[in-house]
């Protein structure tokens, strides 16, 4: 099983005639996604790698079904984008653009609440579910995806999208296969959090255990209730000897004492998530949290 997307998602690309777009897009269509169409306005009636390019994304859900929307545009446009994808009914939205203004944001989220829509993002890599679909630029070329991604039973999340690889690469190579990978998007504000999400790993029976990437910054964790063993890998632990650095994404803040890698990690544990003091010892940690 998968959460947010499967071998079934029927996928568009707001911006398709972009640079990154276009190579995006033929790493999903190597994957196996089903793209439907990609919108770039005045470019109606052109192809990118076979796949037919309109001037609107109506113009496609008219046609067809449409489960999700990559959002690959200049940040200017990304809002605009956003609700074009959502007033259309589109539920998945991933949003790859990155120093979109975050009042903008906010207003993309709040819509997307309004519709029942979900946006991943912004400035993520996107969502793979291994043997099933990718849906962005998350693990880059096909053939490289699939040997860093296996299909399997731990669920994967992640503010960075490298770090969501490596953590899938490392899982991999030790007989750990994954369920889903989902980049979250390293602003300050995304449409998507850890714990929004985790309900839907829970609720998939297949999902075995969750590992997760942190950074210093943020109380997000006070207590742990879920089903599934939680394993984290905190990055920045020299940043407690270095006062007033600041690292990671827009969304890791240090704010004081409370925000520092070793009061995080302290959090962590005291809600029954274990923490791996290297990347290689997650999938040793997953293990014994499995009881195997």
């Amino acid at each position: 099983m998968s959460i947010l997307i499967t071998k079934d998602t029927t996928c568009v690309i707001q911006g398709i005639t972009g640079r990154e777009a276009v190579s995006m897009t033929r790493e999903c269509l190597d994957y196996g996604t089903k793209i439907v169409g990609g919108v770039t306005p005045g470019r109606g009636g052109r192809e990118v790698h076979g796949v037919p390019v309109y001037d609107t994304l109506e113009e496609i859900a008219r046609k067809t079904r449409v489960d999700a929307s990559v959002i690959s545009v200049p940040p200017a446009f990304a809002r605009d984008a956003a609700f074009e994808a959502i007033e259309n009914g589109v539920k998945l939205i991933v949003i790859v653009t990155e120093n979109i203004p975050r009042f903008e944001v906010a207003q993309m989220v709040e819509l997307a609440k309004l519709r029942g829509a979900r946006i991943i993002g912004p400035n993520c890599l996107g969502v793979l579910s291994p043997g099933e679909a990718k849906i962005g630029g998350l693990g880059g070329r096909a053939v490289d995806a699939r040997k860093a991604f296996t299909k399997g039973r731990i669920g994967v999340m992640s503010r960075s999208g490298g770090m969501t690889t490596e953590i899938c690469n490392t899982l991999s190579a030790a007989g750990l296969g994954q369920s889903t990978a989902v980049s979250i998007g390293g602003d300050a504000i995304i449409g998507s959090s850890y714990a929004e999400l985790m309900p839907l790993f829970e609720a998939d029976r297949e999902t075995e255990a969750i590992a997760i990437y942190s950074e210093p910054g943020g109380r997000m964790v006070k207590e742990n209730r879920s089903r599934l063993p939680i394993v984290a890998f905190m990055a920045g632990r020299f940043m407690d000897a270095m006062p007033g650095m600041r690292f990671g994404h827009a969304g890791t803040i240090v704010e004081g004492k409370a925000d520092t890698t070793a009061e995080k990690i302290e959090r962590l544990r005291a809600a029954g998530i274990g923490v791996a003091e290297k990347i290689e010892d997650i999938p040793k940690l997953v293990r014994e949290k499995l009881g195997r």
